[in-house]
């Protein structure tokens, strides 16, 4: 329960991180929402590494540069399934883009979920 707590504390932060600099992106450059994604969810997904590798889950059996090229494959893995999802949405479904990431996140949660738990910090001795 607590591993749990922390994900979805570091993700809930995440998703604010992501959804606050894809917003300042939109308002105040020209790019659009498909550009201001890439460093929206480059931010969020350095925040969820340093809560989820402190806190979340029981430290990595690797080392540093090993733990950060998992936890980078699946987190970009992970944000092209998100980002995917939200380009989908916005071209297809006349929705905000607060609401695509919604969606969009979600999914991407609950693939990174156990793609952390079972790539990126798993023991040996984990089943």
């Amino acid at each position: 329960m607590r591993r749990m707590a922390w994900f979805l504390f570091a993700g809930g932060i995440g998703f604010l991180i992501d959804v606050g600099v894809n917003h300042l992106l939109l308002t105040y450059t020209p790019i659009g929402p498909f550009l201001s994604r890439i460093p929206a969810i480059m931010a969020a997904m350095s925040f969820t590494w340093f809560v989820n590798r402190n806190r979340t889950f029981d430290p990595s059996p690797h080392s540093l540069a090993v733990e950060g090229i998992r936890y980078w494959t699946v987190g970009i893995t992970s944000a092209l399934i998100n980002y995917a999802i939200y380009s989908a949405l916005i071209a297809r479904a006349p929705i905000q883009p607060a609401v695509a990431i919604v969606f969009a996140s979600a999914a991407a949660t609950v693939y990174s979920f156990f793609g952390y738990s079972r790539f990126v910090f798993r023991h040996k001795n984990q089943g």
